[in-house]
């Protein structure tokens, strides 16, 4: 089930951002209704943080991933306008369901949400204290630096991909420097904010063994990972990108076989890490 539907809210200095009491974070920095482009939502189980959860997933990312199974999110103008008021009326229908499955919650996705950090601000804050939901941001961790303090504080779990940890194979693959993602990713050690990390392995591309040890060894020293996907790279979105007449530059690629995935995650359970 997946509903479709392009500019983000102008921002300062998030930081600098104060926050009354009973006001979320998006009021404080626009005083206005908050309004986003929104590619889609879903919900979804296993797939986008623990449980099932309600995925809202912004459009527009600044990465060019060249094995993004979701292009139609890249660029603003794929997505709508719409009020922060929408999407939360859209995901109360699904709270009761949510929470009786047990262990489900509300997932804000991309694209990249912190392309939009007000209005992902603005959901984050009212899944969890107007729905009760926990709450989830997947990012890249590129924008990391446009996640308020206020923002981070409504959020319970970050998922956050380490697209590589060799500086050029990043750039390629991303085609932006690694250095903000690492950056990011100390801040939430140091905020003790729990993180998924997630990691894709694709043959030829990411899968050198110092490559992942990398990683791996960089995963090991935050102390606030409490788990690391190791996703096999796959194909499933090449038609997204024909259809968008986008080249797709790995299409002769293979997926990893189940004895590459499996030493990959060996790298990271030898840091002390729990691989999936």
């Amino acid at each position: 089930m997946t509903v479709l539907f392009g500019t983000s809210l102008p921002v300062g200095h998030a930081n600098a951002i104060s926050v009354s009491a009973g006001q979320t974070p998006a009021a404080a920095a626009t005083q206005r209704p908050s309004e986003g482009t929104v590619h889609s939502w879903d919900l979804s189980t296993g797939v986008d943080g623990p449980g099932t959860r309600f995925v809202t997933f912004l459009s527009g990312c600044p990465l060019t991933c060249l094995y993004c199974h979701n292009p139609d999110t890249m660029r603003m103008r794929n997505g709508k306008r719409t009020s922060a008021d929408d999407v939360i009326a859209e995901a109360r229908k699904y709270t009761k369901f949510i929470s009786a499955s047990g262990g489900g919650g509300a997932t804000i996705s991309g694209g990249e949400p912190l392309l939009q950090p007000v209005f992902a601000g603005e959901l984050l804050h009212r899944m969890k204290n107007d729905l009760g939901l926990h709450t989830a941001l997947d990012t890249s961790g590129f924008l990391g630096a446009r996640a308020t303090d206020a923002l981070l504080r409504d959020v319970d779990l970050v998922l956050l991909d380490i697209k590589s940890w060799d500086r050029e194979t990043y750039k390629r693959v991303t085609g932006r420097p690694l250095e903000p993602t690492l950056d990011f990713a100390r801040r939430l050690a140091d905020l003790g904010k729990e993180v998924h990390l997630r990691f894709v392995l694709v043959p030829g591309l990411t899968d050198a063994r110092e490559n992942i040890e990398g990683v791996a060894a960089f995963a090991g020293t935050l102390g606030n990972v409490s788990r690391v996907d190791v996703l096999p790279f796959h194909k499933l979105g090449e038609s997204k990108w024909e259809a968008l007449d986008l080249k797709f530059t790995l299409h002769d690629t293979p997926s990893p076989t189940v004895g590459q995935v499996t030493e990959a995650k060996a790298i990271f359970a030898a840091r002390g890490l729990n691989a999936i």
